[in-house]
C-alpha cells in the first residue's frame, strides 16, 4: 500500500450522473495509492449529482466539490479544476467510469519507470467486456493519432507542469478536447505511453444525439488538420 509519493489531483466533471458517480467515487476513494486529493466540479446537473457528491465531500476530506452555476462543458470545467489542483502529478476520471483499486499507483510507478511526461491504460467496456484499445494498441501512437484517438482520456495520468506547458486543455474545443490535448503532447515531442494493463472500466452507454455526434466528428476533423474549428 503506497502511503505517501507524489500527490494525485484526480480531476472528475460532473453532469446528471446520479445513477453512477456513487460507483466511480468509491473506486477513487479505494486506491492503493493514497497521496490523492478529489477534485469535483458539477456541470449545472439537474438530477441529484451534486447533493450526491456534497454528502460524499462532507465524509472524505481528500474529495473537494465545486459548482457551474450553467452548464459550461467538460473542457472549460477541467481546466477550472486544474487551477485549483495541487497535485504534482493530475488524473482524469469520467463520472461514469470506475478505476481499478491499484490504477492510480500502477500509474504513478510507470510514469517514473518509463520516464514520461504522461501515461493511459487500457480499459474494458462494461457491457460487452471488449477492451480498449483492440488490436490498435500495438499500433505506434505516432502513426494511429493521425487517424484517430489511441488514448482513453478517463485514464489520463500527466506531469501538471507539462499540461500547463501546453497552455491546458484548449477552449476553443468544446468537443474532443481530449483528442486535441493528446495531439498537442505527441506534436511537442512529449513522452505519451499506454500500459499494457486494463485498469478502468468504460461505460459507454451511447447517449450522444446524432448532432453531437456529428459536432464531435468536425472537431476531431480540426484536431487531425491542425486548425482552430
Amino acid at each position: 500500500m503506497n502511503k505517501s509519493g507524489n500527490l494525485v489531483s484526480v480531476l472528475l466533471s460532473v453532469y446528471n450522473s446520479e445513477k453512477t458517480i456513487e460507483e466511480s467515487l468509491n473506486s477513487l476513494l479505494n486506491q492503493t495509492y493514497k497521496n490523492i486529493e478529489i477534485l469535483v466540479i458539477d456541470d449545472g446537473s439537474k438530477d441529484s449529482s451534486l447533493e450526491i457528491c456534497k454528502s460524499y465531500e462532507s465524509k472524505n476530506k481528500q474529495i473537494e466539490v465545486y459548482k457551474n452555476e450553467n452548464n459550461i462543458g467538460l473542457t472549460k470545467s477541467l481546466n477550472k479544476l486544474l487551477i485549483k489542483s495541487r497535485g504534482e502529478l493530475i488524473a482524469r476520471q469520467d463520472a461514469d467510469d470506475i478505476s481499478s483499486p491499484e490504477r492510480v499507483e500502477k500509474q504513478v510507478q510507470f510514469l517514473i519507470k518509463e520516464k514520461i511526461d504522461a501515461c493511459t491504460t487500457r480499459s474494458r467496456v462494461m457491457k460487452t467486456n471488449k477492451k480498449r484499445p483492440g488490436i490498435s494498441f500495438y499500433v505506434p501512437n505516432k502513426i494511429l493519432i493521425k487517424i484517430k484517438n489511441p488514448f482513453i482520456h478517463g485514464t489520463l495520468l500527466i506531469k501538471k507542469n507539462v499540461i500547463k506547458e501546453i497552455g491546458f486543455y484548449d477552449e476553443r474545443f468544446y468537443y474532443a478536447q481530449d483528442y486535441k490535448l493528446f495531439m498537442d503532447l505527441i506534436r511537442k515531442g512529449y513522452k505519451v505511453k499506454t500500459i499494457n494493463e486494463i485498469l478502468y472500466s468504460l461505460n459507454v452507454e451511447n447517449n450522444i444525439s446524432s448532432e453531437n455526434l456529428e459536432k464531435q466528428n468536425y472537431f476531431a476533423k480540426c484536431v487531425r488538420s491542425g486548425i482552430a474549428p
